[in-house]
């Protein structure tokens, strides 16, 4: 095991296979570790990764916990909670979803500036938890100067890249289209059913984020077509190796 990893990644939906490109020293399942949740959606593979990658000591999540399988927001999220006992200081985040801008295309790489939170429940709902303040500010979820850092790889490996809001929802049901337009006007570029849980532990606990979508849908007038779970795997497959340019020079760059 790394003695003292400080970047640790989040895997999601399609994205499992990202975990090729670390050097994998220990893998722990999910069902292995006290309190952990198991997942339970294909293509979330279960394991929790030491390793390495850039030539850094890294954590890697295979597969994320959901709010719509059941799991409480307190569940969903005691992995970064783990983290942060762990020493982790940057947290990169991935997912799969579906696009709302109508400049997106399916496969369209997107970095996270901001987002909506329209999950019923708040991950950070009950008893203070003293990693952080009881309202802790939220100006920058996402941290600049690692999206200028993103935006400076992607520059120098010609890897187009979008800025965007992302907009958390509970799931499980993939959007109506009246309901990517609602999105759209609300100010969304993306939707999906992850992440913003995350990321809010993530910085009531002091870890800076990156956040990073791969647009694997449409929600778009003109483009919005029947939609299943394994159209999203193989859309966010064939986008991986362009994402994991982004985030191995991330990583290897980050102090």
């Amino acid at each position: 095991m790394p003695s003292k990893p400080s970047v640790a990644i989040i895997l999601g939906t399609g994205l499992g296979k990202v975990a090729d490109e670390i050097e994998v020293t220990q893998g722990i399942s999910y069902a292995d570790i006290p309190h952990f949740p198991v997942s339970t959606v294909e293509g979330h593979s279960g394991k929790l990764l030491f390793g390495r990658l850039g030539g850094k000591d890294i954590l890697a999540m295979q597969g994320r916990f959901h709010y719509y399988e059941g799991y409480t927001m307190q569940q969903v999220t005691f992995p970064v909670r783990v983290m942060h006992e762990l020493g982790i200081r940057t947290l990169i985040v991935s997912n799969a979803a579906g696009g709302t801008n109508p400049s997106f295309k399916v496969g369209t790489l997107m970095v996270i500036t901001d987002h909506i939170n329209l999950f019923p429940e708040h991950p950070l709902h009950g008893k203070n938890i003293p990693t952080g303040p009881r309202f802790p500010d939220m100006h920058e979820a996402y941290d600049r100067s690692l999206i200028a850092l993103a935006d400076a790889v992607a520059k120098e490996k010609g890897i187009a890249l979008e800025h965007g809001v992302y907009l958390g929802t509970q799931g499980p049901t993939y959007e109506t289209p009246a309901e990517y337009r609602m999105f759209r006007l609300l100010g969304a570029d993306a939707v999906g059913m992850s992440t913003v849980p995350e990321v809010i532990v993530a910085r009531h606990s002091g870890i800076r984020v990156f956040g990073i979508s791969i647009i694997t849908d449409l929600g778009t007038e003109g483009n919005i077509q029947e939609v299943t779970h394994e159209d999203v795997q193989k859309a966010a497959n064939a986008a991986q190796p362009l994402m994991a340019d982004i985030v191995r020079e991330l990583v290897k760059r980050t102090a």
